[in-house]
């Protein structure tokens, strides 16, 4: 008899469960992903959830949004965050998660170059066979910024026909195009440079060339369940997680 009614009881914590359990979708930058694919697994596990996300740059993330897909929530640039709270599609309150900068590499094995001045990281350019970034018509925040600083290097007519473009996203990473040997360097935010073995980061841009990505959580107007929303970014948020964003090259807020 004891034995039946512990059976009922699991059973009924478990129907109990199933039925709390939602399922959100969550519109994910992919320099997150690294950072993501540590967090979001062991909080599925530990609150019953789902968490279906669409990994790409931020610029690709709006336009989906834009085309009516569905999402919950947005962990992507701040400024993108903040578009979208000005036009309404996102409930205001946006929270900051992490920064990072743009770093640069190489095949692993490959010589290590001289990128540590604003005049170093000119003859690393010029000297080099092809050189890769993400393509901005990607909805890369990264590409537009590598073409305007070629422009103030006065280097961009020389560079145009060595550049090697990739399309962004999980699927179209510019490290795929150093360790293929595609590019010879490549130019990207650093935690998605690292989440490549086959390539070596040989530094950061310089400090007068580099961008500063500021990445945030923001919860949409029209979220499904925007309890289980906010308990993503708390999870996302949580002390915890500090080290998981320090060591995929991100600076935790």
């Amino acid at each position: 008899m004891t034995m039946r009614m512990i059976a009922v009881a699991i059973a009924i914590l478990a129907m109990t469960a199933t039925a709390n359990a939602a399922e959100i979708d969550a519109f994910i930058s992919t320099a997150l992903k690294t950072v993501t694919d540590e967090i979001i697994p062991p909080f599925e596990r530990t609150s019953g959830h789902t968490v279906r996300a669409l990994f790409a740059p931020p610029g690709a993330l709006l336009k989906h949004f834009a085309a009516g897909e569905p999402a919950d929530v947005f962990l992507t640039g701040r400024e993108a965050i903040d578009q979208l709270i000005g036009e309404g599609k996102i409930v205001p309150g946006r929270v900051d998660l992490a920064t990072t900068g743009i770093g640069i590499c190489v095949r692993k094995g490959a010589p290590r170059l001289d990128v540590s001045t604003v005049a170093a990281f000119k003859a690393a350019m010029l000297a080099a066979q092809s050189v890769g970034y993400a393509s901005p018509a990607g909805g890369s925040i990264v590409g537009p910024h590598i073409r305007k600083i070629f422009g103030q290097l006065g280097i961009a007519e020389r560079m145009a026909p060595k550049s090697k473009l990739s399309a962004g996203g999980p699927d179209g990473r510019v490290s795929v195009l150093v360790s293929s040997g595609e590019a010879e360097i490549g130019l990207q935010q650093v935690t998605e440079l690292l989440s490549n073995p086959g390539v070596e980061v040989i530094g950061m841009l310089p400090a007068d060339l580099q961008q500063i990505t500021t990445y945030s959580a923001g919860i949409t107007t029209g979220a499904k369940d925007a309890d289980v929303a906010k308990a993503l970014i708390k999870a996302m948020t949580a002390p915890s997680t500090a080290p998981i964003y320090k060591v995929k090259g991100l600076d935790p807020l």
